[in-house]
């Protein structure tokens, strides 16, 4: 998570909100990591999430990340919660709760919904504190 928090910082540092994201393989070796680009690149789909699972997967060389996690700052929104159930995530990671947009537990549960042909597993409030903070004071700055 202290790696994601960093990617969240060059996030902010770039005007963005300050959301980071690593996935790791299945022996816990990092395969790539992203961090919120929106703003920089005016694609509403540049989160975090999306783009660590874009590099993830040619890292691997395929779109199935089994046995990978995802360890992201804040809960993933609706869009990336239905991209980390595409991808096959084993496991997802994350900080801070989203009350207002959150897919993993929080408004929805897109990524354990007993529909889908996926369900990752879900680990939530890992440096929850650290997380909540760093996005706290961004939208204060503001």
């Amino acid at each position: 998570m202290r790696r994601a928090l960093d990617e969240a910082a060059q996030a902010a540092r770039a005007g963005d909100v300050p959301v980071g994201a690593v996935v790791l393989g299945p022996g816990g070796a990092l395969l790539a990591t992203g961090h919120n680009e929106r703003e920089a690149t005016g694609d509403p789909t540049a989160h975090a999430e999306i783009l660590a699972v874009r590099r993830a997967a040619a890292a691997v060389g395929e779109w199935r990340l089994s046995g990978c996690t995802l360890v992201v700052t804040l809960e993933p929104c609706t869009m990336c919660a239905g991209a980390l159930v595409q991808s096959r995530v084993a496991r997802v990671v994350y900080g801070a709760r989203d009350e207002k947009a959150g897919a993993a537990g929080s408004l929805w549960d897109v990524v354990r919904d007993r529909r889908l042909n996926h369900r990752p597993e879900v680990i939530h409030g890992v440096l929850e504190d650290a997380c909540s903070a760093q996005l706290t004071a961004f939208f204060r700055d503001r």
